[in-house]
């Protein structure tokens, strides 16, 4: 059975678990509507990506 020779200092341990915190997520507001939005994705209030039009908005005549 593997036994550690020597005990892990409070500094090492600490250094190994310095990843393991929760990152906080990045989001934008938007130039157009003003609503927040993660980067890199379509503002689906106003279907806008990179100042041109991607999503149409749906009406109850075109479902």
């Amino acid at each position: 059975m593997a036994v550690p020779k020597r005990k892990t200092s409070v500094s090492k341990r600490n250094m190994r678990r310095s990843h393991d915190s929760l990152k906080k997520i990045n989001f934008i507001l938007d130039k157009d509507s003003g609503e927040p939005r993660l980067p890199h994705k379509i503002d689906l209030s106003t279907g806008m990506y990179n100042g041109r039009k991607i999503l149409k908005k749906k009406t109850k005549e075109n479902n």
